[in-house]
């Protein structure tokens, strides 16, 4: 869904541009890492008791798991399984 016009869509994009790419990198960062707060959060308000794994494999499966057919999803949630590292934040 985009609800935005398309001249402030324009304008919106070149004030983006007129920002260096260090500050576009950073805002994309930025919102990522909100992003991925915002389905961390998700998956704890769901599970309460979500171990790190859990989140883990949830964070995959929100943000990458459309990407990857049954059989390679399966592989890979067994190798989150495996891993066994803690959350990186």
């Amino acid at each position: 869904m985009k609800d935005t016009t398309p001249d402030v869509d324009a304008r919106y994009g070149a004030m983006l541009m007129q920002r260096s790419g260090e500050e576009r990198l950073t805002m994309g960062c930025a919102m990522r890492e909100t992003a991925r707060a915002f389905v961390e959060a998700s998956i704890r308000e769901q599970d309460p008791q979500a171990t790190p794994e859990v989140v883990r494999k949830g964070l995959f499966l929100r943000f990458y798991g459309h990407e990857f057919d049954a059989e390679s999803r399966a592989k890979i949630l067994a190798a989150i399984a495996s891993a066994g590292h803690p959350v990186v934040r």
